[in-house]
């Protein structure tokens, strides 16, 4: 189970980042899930709370690791 909640994690990181950097940089659709799935307006904010929450998925991943 662990390596699946690190996979989702990591998932999340990459759409979450890789989608908001494409929406400011680029503004052309590519292999993101926000660029395709959400209207211009909202693609930033929401790839930015998609990147934080796989950060903290992470993050509680690795403490729990810890006191283990």
């Amino acid at each position: 189970m662990k390596w699946l909640t690190e996979l989702i994690g990591i998932v999340l990181c990459i759409q979450g980042f890789g989608g908001g950097l494409s929406a400011i940089l680029d503004g052309g659709r590519s292999w993101f899930l926000v660029r395709h799935v959400l209207p211009e307006g909202a693609q930033i904010p929401v790839a930015a709370v998609i990147a934080l929450l796989g950060v903290m998925i992470l993050v509680a991943q690795a403490r729990k690791q810890e006191n283990a």
